[in-house]
């Protein structure tokens, strides 16, 4: 097998920066990589978390003048990553996260600061450093995208590997005005419909979409729904033009980080065999969110940005009824801050039901997955959710809406499912309030049978959510891509 060289670029990476799924994907996929022949860099932003981790750095190329000031190109390792890093203050040493302040507005030269990420990586790929050539470009949604836009536009003769674009969610897609395309260091005649135009501005993931050789999303339904007005966000029309070079993967999930075997942070760990452990987790869990200890309530999980998009509203709306069927709600998250005050009131008025923690804690993170007997994905679209596979590891029973990633990694618990043994929780549609009642109802329902319940949980645990499959997708549309351009 002859390897393959592959240049991945994202703006996040697990564990040195997350704010969502593409960090853990960015993270976890080259070492799964590795086993189907690929040996994969990462060229990442120089935050401070990024250089406060890394470890045999070195200096590899000097820009006097950046993109607004000097900047640097790091090679680096850091907890078993390859890294490339842009170490450029200017554009990156900032105290908020990695798209704008800590009061979440964007930082107003994020065009910048993510053109510089992109036009390195086009600069790497056409061979700016003496002693690496990738084989591959691999760029994670928007603030990479623009990079197989750079490649389009090089010189004549320039050297083009094929490049690679997953889209994570559509719904951020990178949008600025016109005025910065010269600073961007594009030519006049990329500003067109078949270029970077998207709707009279500069629209990243829009060029990256029109120019990536091959276009992947991060589960089977989400590629199909994107193709629509529904789910497209604007783009539907350039995605069916290109429909045969849309590509749904499911994501994987680290196993040795989400292992309730295993797991240092959680107080009792187990394992599908030793299920009967895992009650004394939901005992902690209602303790931490300021619940009764009641082994037959059938305890809710969350973990979740609190958004439209993720559904909490509905389930906001749902809890003076779903309150008359005996059930407790463990929720943790952050985001608006309607749905954090609405929370946080109906834990006050249902303090023996409703515990809310709003920010995010690893630790609880993993004790909600550990102890709730369901854990509940209400998202109006979700590209491919990582948080229910995580709830599949751990004998949390998901329940969720049918879209995206949610319907092909949940097998609906309806009756010809249990009947064949086969269901691992609850899927719902339409994306409605009632809809999520009945779903609940439905879940209440086969708690009360032990045996049925005690089933769903295995079938979860028993579930591949492990990154081989995906990564040997991956791997296979890489080497495709090379043997079409005659380069191995």
């Amino acid at each position: 097998m002859i390897r393959i060289r592959a240049l991945a670029v994202a703006s996040e990476i697990s564990p040195l920066i997350k704010t969502g799924g593409l960090a853990d994907v960015a993270g976890a996929l080259p070492a799964a990589l590795l086993a189907e022949g690929v040996d994969t860099v990462t060229l990442v932003p120089g935050y401070p978390k990024v250089l406060a981790a890394l470890r045999e750095a070195r200096s590899i190329h000097d820009f006097s003048e950046y993109f607004g000031g000097p900047a640097r190109l790091l090679a680096a390792k850091s907890v078993g990553l390859d890294l490339f890093v842009l170490d450029a203050p200017h554009l990156y040493l900032r105290e908020g996260g990695p798209y704008g302040s800590h009061d979440g507005v964007d930082y107003p030269d994020n065009a910048f600061r993510f053109a510089a990420l992109a036009r390195l990586a086009s600069s790497i790929a056409q061979g700016m450093l003496q002693d690496y050539l990738p084989d591959v470009l691999h760029v994670h949604d928007w603030p990479a995208a623009l990079a197989p836009a750079y490649l389009h536009y090089a010189e004549p003769g320039a050297r083009r590997p094929p490049t690679v674009l997953t889209i994570h969610n559509i719904a951020f897609q990178g949008k600025f005005p016109k005025s910065v395309l010269g600073a961007l260091g594009l030519p006049p005649e990329s500003f067109a419909i078949d270029g970077v135009e998207f709707y009279g501005g500069v629209g990243f993931l829009k060029a990256g979409l029109q120019f990536a050789d091959r276009i992947t999303t991060v589960s089977p339904s989400y590629s199909a729904e994107i193709l629509t007005p529904e789910f497209g966000m604007g783009l539907e029309g350039l995605l069916r033009a290109r429909a045969s070079d849309v590509i749904g993967i499911l994501n994987g999930v680290d196993e040795e980080v989400w292992n309730p075997s295993r797991d240092s942070l959680i107080p009792v760990n187990y394992n599908q065999a030793w299920l009967p452990l895992r009650p004394r987790n939901k005992a902690a869990l209602q303790q931490l969110f300021g619940l009764p200890l009641d082994s037959q309530a059938l305890l809710i999980g969350v973990v979740s940005r609190l958004s439209w998009q993720k559904g909490l509203d509905l389930l906001l709306e749902a809890l003076p009824e779903i309150k008359l069927f005996g059930v407790q709600l463990a929720l943790l998250g952050a985001g608006d801050k309607a749905l954090e005050r609405g929370f946080l009131d109906a834990a006050r008025v249902l303090p023996g039901q409703v515990g809310v923690k709003i920010g995010y804690d690893e630790n609880a993170a993993h004790l909600v997955q550990a102890g709730a007997d369901v854990f509940l994905v209400p998202s109006r679209f979700e590209p491919c959710g990582l948080t229910q596979l995580y709830a599949l590891r751990y004998g949390a029973v998901p329940v969720v809406a049918r879209v995206g990633g949610l319907q092909d990694t949940i097998i609906d618990a309806n009756e010809m499912a249990l009947k064949a043994g086969v269901a691992t929780g609850f899927q719902f549609s339409p994306v409605t309030k009632d809809a999520l009642i009945a779903a609940l109802r439905r879940a209440r329902c086969v708690f009360s049978d032990k045996p049925r319940w005690r089933h769903l949980q295995s079938n979860g645990m028993k579930t591949d959510v492990s990154w081989r499959n995906p990564a040997r997708r991956y791997a296979q549309i890489f080497r495709q891509l090379i043997q079409a351009r005659g380069e191995t």
